[in-house]
């Protein structure tokens, strides 16, 4: 992409720095400056930079929605217990449950988007010795 004129910094640089910026990541202070100045004088790479800026807060709204998961509280009163057990010296037998859920995101160039998802779930039953 190109607006056909002549800066400083040239279009290619600063489009390949546009993650970088919207992310804070660009630390050199001159670097800023000079995309800032850029973006000031070239309105096609200031339509695309708030275009990554809507697909980025776009995607991490998904992601917010999509791993938004809290533990059951039947798994926290479990954990509680066994650490209670432990600490007490008593016999305990811990049984782990795990679950996994894999999201894939895509977004399209309109901005429609596809989501699927892999659950993975494991059972493993630990039992320690009655230490006394």
């Amino acid at each position: 992409m190109s607006c056909g004129h002549v800066h400083l910094t040239p279009c290619v640089e600063v489009l390949s720095s546009v993650i970088y910026f919207i992310d804070g990541e660009v630390s050199d202070a001159n670097e800023v400056q000079a995309i800032q100045v850029h973006l000031a004088e070239c309105p096609p790479c200031a339509a695309e930079l708030e275009h990554e800026r809507i697909v980025q807060d776009l995607m991490q709204s998904v992601l917010r929605r999509s791993c938004n998961e809290r533990a059951p509280e039947s798994l926290h009163e479990q954990l509680h217990q066994q650490i209670l057990n432990l600490s007490m010296g008593g016999t305990t037998e811990i049984i782990t449950e795990f679950r996994m859920t894999e999201i894939s995101i895509e977004i399209n160039e309109f901005g429609d988007i596809e989501q699927h998802e892999i659950t993975i779930e494991h059972t493993q039953e630990i039992r320690f010795p009655n230490e006394q």
